[in-house]
Parts: C-alpha cells; structure tokens; sequence
C-alpha cells in the first residue's frame, strides 16, 4: 500500500507539528464526554499534567480528585463503571498501573469492565524526571492481564482518536502516553481501528514493526535504509493488544524477517508479544530495539533516546544486522 491509502503526512519533504500525545488524549476525551454523557474522568492529583483539566473545565460535574492515591482510583473508577459510568483514570504510568496493578486487577480486569486507566508520562521521553517516574514496564505488566487492551499512539492526532474509541470500548483499557511533543504524522483521515495494525510504508526486504513514539523514527529509519538500496516495510502497532498477527504475518511471509521497536522494555513489550507470535506461527529472525532490562535515568528525551538505542540510526543498524542474520544481505 502507498502512503497515500493511510492519509499521511508528508513526512519526507514537511517539516512536522510538535505535540505531545497526552494533549491529544486530553482533547479527545472532552470530544468522548460531550458526545456521551455516561464518561467521566479521575485523576490523582496531575490533572494539568496528563491534560484532564480540558475535561474538568467542561464537565466539572462529571470530574473526580481522589488526590495522590492511586489505589483509590482504580478501586473508585471500577465502582464508577458497575453503575453505568465510563470512568477515565488519569496519572502518571510510574503510578498507575506502577502502583495500583493489583487494584487494576481484582476490581476492573477480573470483573472486565469498561474502565480506562491513562498513563502519561511513559517511557524515556519524561525525560528530566529520571528513573523513578520513567515507567517503561507499562506494556509487559498490562499486556499480561486478562481482559485488558493495550493501547499506544503514535502521535497526538491518533491519541485523541484513541480516546474516543476507548470510550466506546465494553472492555478494559490501557492508554500510553507520553510527557514530550513528539512529530504528528498522522492526519484525520489516517485511519485507526482496536485492534488493527497498519502497514504505513510498503516494502519486501524486511518488517519494521513499531508502536508509539518509535514509529515516526522506524518510517525516518526506513527512508535511510531506502537510500542504502533495502526496501523495508514498517507496520505502526497502536493496538498491541489484542495483536494484529493477521497483518503481522502476512507481512512477515513477504519478508522473512523482523524488527521491533518500542520505547519501553522488550521483555514483556511489543517486542515480546511479536516474538511469541511468530514462534508459534512463523518463525523467522528478529531483532527487537528497546530498553534491554534497564532502568531509565534523568537527561534529555534526545540524550536517553541514544544511550538507549532508540534513534533512526539504531534502528537502521538493528535491519542491517536482522539482513544478515537472515543471508538477505546485499
């Protein structure tokens, strides 16, 4: 498929808008409780920070301060959806589900009701805060639960999209966000779907696969490759659960190898979940580019995405290394 079927932005000649994901979280969720009475919104005491104030400013009657008491929210949010509600819980991922999985658990994933726990601040791009509040076990740990849906954006246009589906949604689910104004790739019309994954550059050499902030870098890193005569394909995974293996595989078939991507940590992350699937399924060489069992530290998002190896380069690197793991090598 051409760019043009998924309504991109020209990437390639445009310089891009900056904004952060979590603004478009904020937005879409006042589009969500204006067109749904029944959405409501809780916060733990960082409701400028994960951008909630949009909707207390507009429903102040339908907003909730628990305070920095992350157990109560879930606990609150989880008795909020047993009587209609379509409860939002925001803060930081460090905190939730970091500090209330357990709640998360027992009250909205056993009895799977349709409470959406938002986490901001997630992964290295919280940049200065450092270690203690750079969450990047977020994917493994709600991946990992029964009933819960896994949702990553990969930029702000596609969190509030995210959000209005999440709203509709009869399921429990898991938002990531992130702290840092990151490119807007996507436009209105990009379309997104749970569950789906979307191929936004056709290639047959090899498959990108990327979620979040690490697909606007895997199409940059792509266009590198391009210029070094391998035409890679990158598959954007908003949904990484429930996976979209269909996709997956049927590029993967083409390909016969793989890398991921992620600003998160591979055990347990998208790059865990696309390895299992093809184990079982169609095993062919990966690589997988992401936090490799370590913790974040405080720096600038651009300085931890190097330390880390999660930048264009990085990721051109992992395809060269996954070509010649497979003997596609040029």
């Amino acid at each position: 498929m051409s760019r043009g079927n998924y309504h991109l932005v020209d990437y390639i000649n445009n310089e891009l808008e900056l904004k952060p994901t979590r603004k478009g979280f904020g937005e879409g969720l006042e589009k969500a409780g204006q067109a749904n009475e029944n959405v409501v919104a809780l916060c733990a005491d960082l409701t400028e920070s994960t951008q909630m104030h949009i909707f207390k400013n507009s429903f102040p009657d339908r907003f909730f301060e628990v305070g920095i008491a992350e157990q109560n929210l879930a606990t609150v949010g989880a008795g909020l959806a047993l009587t209609g509600k379509i409860p939002f819980l925001s803060s930081y991922a460090a905190f939730s589900p970091g500090r209330n999985w357990e709640q998360i658990r027992t009250t909205a994933g056993l009895n799977d009701l349709p409470v959406k726990i938002v986490g901001s601040h997630a992964g290295l791009y919280t940049g200065a805060d450092g270690a203690t509040h750079q969450m990047l076990e977020d994917i493994a740990l709600m991946r990992v639960m029964p009933n819960m849906v896994v949702l990553c954006p990969g930029d702000a246009v596609e969190a509030e999209k995210m959000t209005i589906a999440m709203s509709k949604s009869p399921k429990p689910n898991y938002l990531r966000l992130s702290r840092e104004a990151t490119p807007v790739f996507t436009t209105e019309k990009t379309p997104f779907e749970i569950g789906k994954a979307y191929v936004f550059e056709p290639g047959h050499e090899v498959t990108i696969i990327a979620t979040g902030t690490m697909t606007y870098p895997s199409l940059m890193a792509a266009q590198m490759l391009f210029k070094d005569g391998i035409d890679a394909e990158v598959i954007h995974v908003p949904t990484i659960k429930p996976l979209d293996g269909v996709t997956i595989l049927e590029s993967l078939k083409k390909t016969k190898c793989a890398v991921t991507v992620e600003e998160a940590q591979i055990n347990g992350g998208l790059g865990g979940a696309v390895a299992e699937l093809v184990a079982e399924n169609y095993p062919v060489p990966i690589k997988r580019v992401g936090v490799r069992d370590d913790y974040g530290q405080s720096g600038k998002p651009e300085q931890l995405l190097e330390h880390y190896g999660l930048t264009v380069k990085h990721i051109a690197m992992a395809t060269h290394q996954v070509l010649l793991q497979s003997g596609k090598h040029h």
